[in-house]
């Protein structure tokens, strides 16, 4: 019988990572206040170790590899911020790395990988499955398969992210009505879900997708993990992976999750009201749920409501793409 994944394996999961990972704050401001029109806390993730949330899911799994294991090596495929991940897990604990990663994926992502002397597969996402280029790579050297989401390990270290909001929060004095979270494969979704869910039985929980691609929102309703078809190239790769997991699913089908979608327009103003306003740096789609919120003010008036920077891993191009939506 598969293990049925709680609030205990999160808590262990922080165990495993305390001291290794960063505690990002959860920041305020009245201006981003008045601009959402309610009381908007922002978990500044693109703070985190790499840039990105992805890291404490990463660190989470490598750590319990056995020596063995870690001695021939890992691998991971990505659209960038999980490779990055990985790639600087695996130098933490003296681990090869082979990232795989699509021939769209931004420039930064790319050289951040690089950094950490990983070695890079680059794929075309148009006409190859990435699952694939890494199950080959995986057979011809016996490397093991470090999943960007669907993993338990990946998703109890995804969720202290979640464990710590429910402190900080409580910190402030505050108790979330809302938690609005990007999502793409599920791993964050499914580990904040359930570690705020397990504090706040209440919150309401939303998921983010790109407008056309809402395959974790037809997921929930249908039942069974949905796919979208080839990618376009978007400012929004980090939640435009291909598919959902079947883990990721089973958790956030466990809770009334809702689905809401926006445009590469709405995320970059997130992105130029973000720094404006929080002094944050963030890729847009790690600003997927301020874009959301925005987006849907009525709907969020008057209310307490989290949102993750789930990412800060931004060409500086598309920087300043974001930064010319709105008058500084």
């Amino acid at each position: 019988m598969e293990h049925r994944f709680g609030i205990a394996d999160i808590r262990a999961a922080a165990q495993r990572l305390q001291g290794r990972i960063v505690r990002t704050p959860l920041l305020m401001s009245p201006r981003l206040n008045q601009e959402a029109g309610c009381n908007l806390f922002v978990k500044a993730e693109s703070l985190q170790r790499t840039g990105a949330f992805k890291y404490r899911g990463a660190l989470n799994k490598m750590l319990q590899l056995d020596e063995a294991t870690r001695r021939k090596g890992v691998i991971a495929y990505s659209s960038g911020n999980h490779g990055h991940a990985v790639a600087a897990a695996a130098s933490a604990v003296d681990t090869p790395a082979v990232i795989v990663l699509p021939n769209t994926v931004a420039k930064i992502k790319l050289e951040n990988c690089r950094w950490w002397d990983a070695e890079i597969v680059l794929y075309d996402p148009q006409t190859e499955d990435r699952a694939e280029v890494g199950r080959v790579l995986i057979e011809e050297r016996g490397l093991t398969l470090l999943p960007p989401f669907d993993d338990y390990d990946i998703i109890a270290g995804q969720g202290t992210c979640g464990l710590e909001i429910c402190e900080q929060i409580a910190e402030m004095g505050a108790t979330p009505d809302a938690v609005v979270i990007n999502c793409s494969g599920g791993g964050l979704s499914a580990g904040v879900a359930e570690a705020v869910k397990s504090t706040f039985p209440n919150v309401q929980l939303y998921v983010v997708e790109p407008e056309g691609f809402t395959k974790m929102a037809r997921s929930l309703v249908s039942g069974t993990p949905e796919k979208n078809p080839p990618l376009p190239k978007s400012v929004l790769d980090g939640i435009m992976g291909p598919v959902v997991g079947d883990r990721t699913l089973e958790v956030l089908r466990r809770y009334d999750v809702q689905g809401l979608t926006i445009t590469e327009d709405d995320a970059l103003k997130a992105v130029a009201i973000g720094f404006r306003d929080l002094k944050l740096v963030v890729e847009a789609a790690g600003m997927a749920g301020l874009a959301a919120v925005l987006k849907n003010r009525r709907q969020f008036a008057g209310k307490n409501v989290v949102v993750i920077a789930s990412g800060g891993n931004v060409d500086p191009d598309v920087f300043q793409l974001a930064l010319k939506t709105l008058p500084m």
